[in-house]
């Protein structure tokens, strides 16, 4: 059961934020091959983009950040505090 609303947490994460997406969020600086995909993000951008990003990267909603920025919370989906210009690492687990 968590499972999906997990799913349905990111799903509609997935729709908000790419009806209000910025090209100007993030810049992407590498994809690992172990199954993580690390890159920066500018101001404004929150853990919901964050997390999406890293779904759709990754082609799964089974990661996690790698120093926790983000992360999910029943009730109210993926939040945390990214930090502008700082590098994060999301990983399948």
């Amino acid at each position: 059961m968590r499972f999906f609303k997990t799913l349905l947490v990111l799903a509609s994460v997935y729709f908000v934020a790419s009806s209000q997406s910025n090209p100007d969020c993030f810049v992407k600086d590498e994809e690992k091959p172990n199954g993580c995909v690390t890159f920066s993000v500018t101001s404004g951008t929150g853990c919901a983009w964050m997390c999406n990003y890293c779904a759709t990267q990754l082609g799964t909603n089974n990661y996690y950040f790698t120093d926790g920025v983000c992360s999910y919370q029943q009730g109210q989906g993926c939040v945390g505090n990214p930090i502008a210009g700082k590098t994060y690492t999301c990983c399948m687990v």
